[in-house]
């Protein structure tokens, strides 16, 4: 099928099928042939991803691929009823060892380069009312379940926990605003390019994949931050040394600023995790998914105050000079 969508729709010919990590792949003519699914996306924000891929690559980083156009233009190809994109690259084999913090400092420095106006993935400046909005959504949902006998364990989890989480990201936004007033950005602080959910293996876990689909643009505490909360959730008991080192590497290409400490913590107190739980549940059609994310956020739930201690310890673990930059810490949070 790969072959015929490539041949058809790119008029290009490769034959070797390789699996690198999740993506279906062909080799060929010296190139990999990823395909990726666009979902949601249109057309015009593919155009800027590839703007942006275009430029990280001609700036000296090989691991990004190319967006292929298709050979009737555009970035979408068409096939048996179903959308796809596909991207190109040389290199994808992943150094045994590698320090992530560096590579993704490297990674922000080149992307705060990008001498053109983002508009379509800028998520810049719009933490606080796509934060309210998220929580609007989910509490309207939750009022309508209060004078309702609760369906299963998740809906009686669910109605017990949201007020907590309500209290939770009112304190996140509350220290998001306090730092826009407070705090001015440095140079360092403007925009690059980040991801919707930086993780540990958002670059691929055996291959080198830097996806432009994953993609937005934005302060990059927010890959700082949703790398360190997936490390913490990953294993609430062996995240330290991890943390410290990460940020260590980090600092020693791209020093954070007050500002960028502060924007960091407060989307660390904005509880993401619990949001796409509660999201994903009421969106899925398979009932095992549903069995998981209820037993992912029964964990949640019984890890609260482990995630409390966690943020209490979090700028002494990163080796935040939090003295020297005059960065607050929530008083219940000082408290525990």
């Amino acid at each position: 099928m790969l072959q015929k969508l490539l041949e058809d729709q790119y008029g290009i010919k490769a034959n070797e099928y390789v699996k690198l990590d999740s993506y279906e792949a062909l080799r060929g003519n010296g190139w990999v042939y990823l395909v990726a699914n666009p979902g949601a996306r249109a057309a015009e924000d593919i155009i800027e991803l590839e703007k942006l891929a275009e430029y990280l690559r001609t700036n000296g980083d090989h691991q990004v691929p190319a967006i292929l156009p298709v050979k009737d233009g555009g970035y979408i190809a068409t096939w048996k009823e179903k959308k796809y994109c596909v991207m190109a690259n040389r290199q994808m084999e992943k150094p045994a060892t590698m320090r992530l913090g560096r590579k993704l400092a490297r990674f922000h420095e080149r992307g705060r380069t990008v001498p053109f106006k983002i508009e379509r993935t800028s998520r810049i400046g719009q933490w606080k009312q796509l934060w309210e909005k998220r929580l609007d959504q989910i509490e309207k949902v939750w009022n309508d379940m209060l004078f309702q006998t609760p369906e299963n364990d998740f809906e009686r989890m669910f109605i017990d926990s949201l007020p907590y989480y309500i209290g939770l990201t009112e304190n996140a936004i509350q220290y998001l605003v306090d730092t826009e007033i407070d705090d001015n950005p440095a140079q360092l602080d403007s925009g690059t390019v980040c991801h919707e959910r930086f993780l540990e293996k958002s670059w691929g876990e055996n291959y080198y994949i830097k996806n432009p689909f994953d993609w937005v643009f934005d302060h990059r505490s927010r890959d700082l931050a949703e790398w360190t909360r997936e490390r913490f959730l990953r294993n609430t008991q062996t995240y330290e040394w991890d943390v410290t080192q990460f940020f260590t590497d980090y600092q020693a290409v791209a020093p954070l600023s007050s500002f960028s400490w502060r924007l960091l913590f407060s989307r660390l107190l904005f509880p993401i995790h619990y949001f796409e739980c509660i999201e994903n549940y009421y969106i899925s059609q398979s009932e095992q998914e549903k069995r998981l994310l209820e037993e992912k956020l029964n964990k949640m739930l019984r890890q609260s105050s482990e995630y409390e201690r966690f943020l209490s310890k979090f700028f002494q673990i990163a080796g935040t000079p939090m003295k020297q930059l005059k960065i607050p810490q929530p008083e219940w949070l000082v408290l525990r």
